[in-house]
């Protein structure tokens, strides 16, 4: 697999394409369609189930060249790569088809699982099933932030089990996981989405209210806690600190190539002739490259199942978001008026660099996780 050759028009489009798309908050179609067209909208879907079979370092390489181009579309791609890694890890009985489906492109697939009621603890719904008639499941859930909404067609929805069907001895929290079409009655976008940045990614509030056949579900009553930790939380940290790391790369080569040309005509020196300048550009860089070793670094340890792995899978997200955010900072700053002016896109990046952080788990609760496996205290 050529990487790179199949991600080259990808990149066209969405460079192409960034500035509308974060001035209009339009959805990235053009981008997502040359994702599909490419075959990687199956980047980490198994060769036998129609992907390109991918691992953890392919991830990590897509995802960060895709949010240079536009964090938008970089964020949308990622959910459907988690969710679609999801279905893989459980396939749904009723839905033998979708896994293929998900890998060929011919559904985007994405994750419904926030509610306001849990916040940014993506793991614990509120929202509570019921069984109908024995073979099927009555879902009423209000999702806060979805993104692909209204854009997507299948929505991963989270839900506490029914309590006829939890397990009486099951993880913290019995939850459920059912592939929902879109076009579903029932299936409805209960808002609109006009964020700081990531703009384009429509992350609006949705309501399911419907019944789903149990053969929709994902996995066994109850086991979407375990799901949830297993399939969905590594690849979604992991991703996540790759559309950081993109997003602070494009930040030092927007800043490097600013000051590099931007001149002090009475001095008759370059901005990065100034001392001042090259420290903030030394810090950005030396930053970014840390950075870019410990996401690598975890991007190992998942592929080789390495014991380390769950401690790293929650300090990669935090890490990446914390430093994406000093790094756009100090672009911002060495670039002064042209910067915060627009007329470079390194406000964009500065405005979608500031989403990872709060995004569940936000980077806070990944400190706190950290720390508990660290001084060898439960999760949970």
């Amino acid at each position: 697999m050529d990487l790179d050759a199949l991600l080259a028009p990808v990149l066209a489009t969405a460079r192409a394409h960034a500035a509308e798309v974060d001035a209009e908050g339009a959805f990235p179609r053009h981008a997502i369609d040359d994702l599909r067209d490419g075959g990687l909208l199956g980047l980490t879907v198994p060769v036998e189930a129609g992907g390109l079979g991918a691992g953890p370092h392919e991830l990590v390489t897509a995802l960060s060249a895709v949010a240079q181009a536009c964090g938008s579309t970089a964020m949308v791609y990622l959910m459907h790569v988690v969710a679609a890694g999801t279905v893989a890890a459980a396939p749904p009985p009723g839905r033998p088809a979708l896994l293929r489906q998900l890998a060929t492109g011919e559904k985007l697939a994405t994750l419904a699982f926030s509610e306001p009621g849990s916040r940014s603890h993506f793991w614990a719904p509120t929202s509570q099933a019921q069984t109908d008639n024995g073979d099927r499941t009555r879902l009423k859930s209000r999702k806060s932030f979805v993104t692909s909404a209204g854009s997507a067609g299948v929505y991963l929805v989270s839900t506490l089990t029914s309590p006829e069907l939890a397990p009486a001895a099951e993880a913290p929290v019995p939850v459920d996981v059912f592939a929902v079409d879109g076009d579903t009655d029932g299936v409805v976008v209960a808002g609109t989405f006009r964020g700081l940045g990531l703009r384009g990614n429509a992350s609006a509030p949705m309501t399911f209210d419907l019944t789903a056949p149990d053969t929709d579900r994902l996995g066994q009553p109850g086991s979407g806690f375990g799901l949830m930790m297993e399939a969905v939380m590594p690849w979604f940290n992991l991703g996540n600190a790759a559309v950081s790391l993109g997003l602070a790369q494009a930040a030092v080569d927007g800043a490097v190539a600013h000051t590099s040309g931007a001149r002090l005509q009475h001095l008759g020196e370059t901005l990065a002739q100034l001392p001042t300048i090259r420290a903030q550009l030394a810090r950005a860089g030396l930053e970014l490259e840390t950075t870019r070793s410990y996401v690598y670094t975890t991007a190992t340890s998942i592929a080789t199942a390495d014991p380390a792995a769950q401690r790293q899978v929650l300090g990669v997200k935090a890490v990446a978001n914390d430093a994406a955010l000093r790094i756009t900072d100090i672009a911002m700053r060495v670039c002064g008026g042209a910067a915060f002016s627009e007329h470079l896109p390194l406000e964009r990046h500065f405005r979608d660099a500031r989403a990872g952080g709060i995004m569940a788990p936000t980077a806070d609760v990944l400190y706190d996780y950290y720390a508990k496996v660290l001084t060898g205290q439960p999760l949970f």
